[in-house]
């Protein structure tokens, strides 16, 4: 029963982002996802990033009926923005305006060659927010972006009213694990992956709950980048991610987020980005991810951690009701 509901919400999605042909007949996506189609209008908010001129796509969805508040959803690193197509309708539904970016060297954004910053993605963030008049938004946001929803909290308490940190990465630092791994490195086993061992690496690291159908999507997504003439500068900017992770935790800083924050986990998710790389004595402690957002929780003045059972990394599109129960409610709460 919960495939099919999640089969019926996702549904949507499929319908903007996969097309029936099959991808060896089509031509190649472009770096920003050309070809790649979203499930809602898209803009571009013009930036200077370590000056580099560049452009930050986004979605402002509005409700039929406002409440005159403001959701920014927050993306991980694997996924294009477009996949929080159910969770935008659900919050449109109840009266939100969503804003839905895709962060510089992610999706229809701007691939830049040099590294990446939480700091800079949070600030491009905020400007978005000041470019569209939003004073004060709620928070929500999944895998990476709930590492970078972590970093906005703290850098700008003042733009964030509720914080829902979903499946979210981070929760340790990973360089306690994992030894540091050449960027060239990293470039080498990227562009080897092939697309059935992608979809492994999904389906193994994040414990997907999803039919294989469902998952189709994401791989279309990267690899059909692949055959532009523009990849190897995507590869780059997907590499640059990976060292984010690795070289900019925020662990240390969720336990000082004083913002209302719930943690919505999947009690099936122990995604631990580097894990192949860390001694085999090590591999075992890491991505314990439930119990550490309980433990986070219990230490924070105004957190909670709820577990899905029998869910994986992407929990919102695994089980729908109740991630939609927990968001809403937690939402509503002043």
């Amino acid at each position: 029963m919960k495939y099919l509901f999640a089969t019926a919400l996702f549904g949507a999605l499929l319908a903007y982002s996969f097309t029936p042909a099959c991808a060896a007949e089509r031509e190649p996506y472009g770096i920003g996802l050309e070809g790649f189609a979203y499930p809602y209008p898209v803009s571009m908010l013009p930036l200077v990033n370590d000056g580099d001129q560049v452009r930050m796509a986004y979605m402002d969805v509005a409700p039929a009926q406002p409440n005159g508040r403001t959701v920014v959803l927050l993306h991980g690193r694997n996924f294009p923005s477009s996949y929080w197509a159910p969770v935008i309708k659900t919050l449109t539904d109840a009266g939100y305006r969503v804003v839905v970016p895709d962060q510089i060297g992610f999706g229809k954004s701007s691939k830049p060659m040099g590294d990446l910053h939480f700091d800079t993605l949070a600030r491009n963030t905020v400007t978005l927010l000041d470019h569209l008049q939003i004073a004060k938004a709620d928070i929500v946001a999944h895998s990476l972006g709930g590492m970078l929803g972590v970093r906005i909290a703290r850098a700008y308490p003042d733009r964030v009213n509720h914080l829902v940190l979903t499946a979210p990465i981070g929760l340790e630092d990973y360089r306690l694990y994992v030894p540091p791994t050449p960027t060239e490195k990293i470039l080498e086993n990227e562009d080897k992956l092939t697309a059935d061992g992608y979809r492994k690496q999904l389906e193994t690291n994040y414990a997907l709950k999803l039919p294989p159908d469902q998952v189709t999507p994401f791989i279309d997504a990267r690899f059909n980048i692949k055959g532009s003439a523009e990849y190897p500068r995507w590869l780059r900017a997907f590499v640059a991610s990976a060292q984010l992770i690795y070289r900019e935790p925020v662990a240390h800083e969720i336990p000082l987020i004083t913002q209302p924050t719930l943690f919505i986990m999947g009690a099936d998710d122990h995604n631990a980005p580097g894990r192949p790389n860390a001694p085999e004595a090590l591999r075992a402690k890491m991505g314990q991810n439930a119990e550490l957002a309980k433990a986070f929780a219990a230490k924070m003045p105004n957190g909670r951690a709820e577990v899905i059972p029998d869910t994986g990394h992407l929990v919102f599109l695994e089980a729908p009701a109740k991630y939609n129960e927990l968001l809403l409610g937690f939402l509503a709460a002043r």
